[in-house]
């Protein structure tokens, strides 16, 4: 039988990412006491609220067939969003989706093509590859250096475009590294995209979430407005992504011109998790500072922790729910590491070759565990540098 590219395009680029968390899953179902520090799920629920209103709207009927653009009321919620940072957002600006994944996905679908290329940081969140190259578009790297503290340099921007290029998809917050662009940066890197005429695309999922650092967006710069689309959703701020609800944020042509390629593989997000998801923009709820609060002190504790073990340098975050480890001294690649940490430790960690070539020397922990479950995953996590860095001779 035969079959379109995309399903060559995308082979490896889907579940096969999460090999490690997969089995990690087998083995708990099998009653082994597996730590698990590999997805970005919250861990904490959703306000009751929350849940409430989406109780409310589903008794009430808010169960039909919606729009392409968005139910009207989270549409209204999103443009006071918004319109706290640039005053000219419309309901023109504005795209509903179930997460920001589909978002990202229709965004790339209805901006680039074969014979097309999309810029993106290495290391990258383990979904853009995929994402790119389901469109017929070739990923070019851009290389995010530990140095830097994984922040995008323009000079290394520019140094990567090539003709075909025609977006760069940005993440701020960063996805593995936690690395939050400053307003300057984002500046230079603007500078950069208008004079190669580059759409930006900014995942902006864990914008809530800075520990310290302001956070910042090309969508705030007022020369790169016409050009910049943001994605995001209430999955990391609200603690809810399994209700799938994001958006899209971008110039009114464009949003006119995506709707159809949404109204085609959509057609509208469920009512009910609508009126949810504008209750949340609405009103005050204290999730996202909760996470904030916690997320930064088990960050610190990992690094404190792992920053003692042999052949390990833990990279403290700006932001999010992760932590990454580079492992490059104990000489073994992150991929080793974490199959290693896995089958010996039963710790679940994901491998840095996940996010890209940049990360093949790391590991990412998740800080959605208890500290007495980061304490004994970092004491396990330890033995396994110290075997591992051990002269050989004594290995036996």
């Amino acid at each position: 039988m035969r079959y379109a590219s995309i399903t060559d395009r995308l082979q490896n680029l889907g579940s096969e990412k999460w090999a490690v968390h997969a089995a990690a899953r087998r083995m708990k179902t099998e009653g082994k006491p597996v730590i698990e520090l590999t997805i970005g799920e919250p861990d904490v629920p959703p306000d009751p609220a929350l849940l409430a209103e989406a109780t409310r709207a589903m008794h009430a009927g808010r169960y039909r067939y919606s729009n392409g653009r968005g139910e009207p009321a989270v549409v209204a919620a999103l443009v006071r969003k918004y319109q706290k940072r640039r005053s000219d957002v419309t309901a023109e600006n504005v795209l509903c989706f179930p997460g920001t994944q589909t978002a990202l996905f229709s965004v790339m679908l209805g901006l680039v093509e074969a014979g097309d290329a999309v810029l993106v940081g290495d290391p990258l969140y383990a979904t853009y590859e995929g994402v790119i190259r389901a469109t017929g578009a070739e990923q070019v790297a851009v290389p995010l250096r530990p140095e830097n503290g994984f922040h995008m340099k323009a000079a290394d921007l520019e140094a990567a475009i090539t003709p075909q290029c025609r977006v760069l998809l940005l993440n701020t917050p960063h996805n593995p590294t936690g690395a939050v662009l400053t307003a300057e940066e984002i500046a230079e890197i603007g500078a950069v995209c208008r004079k190669h005429d580059l759409w930006i695309v900014c995942d902006e999922v864990y914008e809530q979430l800075v520990f310290g650092a302001t956070f910042a967006s090309p969508f705030d710069n007022a020369d790169l407005a016409e050009r910049t689309i943001v994605v995001s959703s209430i999955s990391k701020s609200h603690a809810a992504p399994g209700f799938r609800s994001g958006w899209a944020i971008g110039p009114a042509e464009f949003c006119a011109r995506l709707l159809s390629v949404s109204e085609t593989m959509l057609f509208g997000v469920q009512p009910f998790i609508a009126d949810m998801t504008a209750y949340a923009l609405d009103n005050p709820i204290a999730t996202a500072a909760t996470m904030r609060q916690s997320y930064k002190a088990r960050a610190a504790r990992f690094a404190d922790a792992l920053s003692r073990a042999p052949g390990l340098v833990p990279l403290p975050p700006e932001a999010g729910m992760f932590i990454v480890v580079d492992v490059s001294d104990t000489g073994m690649s992150g991929e080793d590491f974490a199959w290693a940490l896995l089958n010996e430790e039963l710790v679940a960690v994901m491998p840095g070759s996940s996010f890209g070539e940049g990360a093949a020397g790391f590991i990412r922990l998740s800080l959605t565990v208890p500290d007495a479950h980061i304490d004994e995953a970092c004491r396990r996590i330890a033995a396994l540098a110290a075997r591992a860095t051990m002269p050989k001779e004594r290995r036996a």
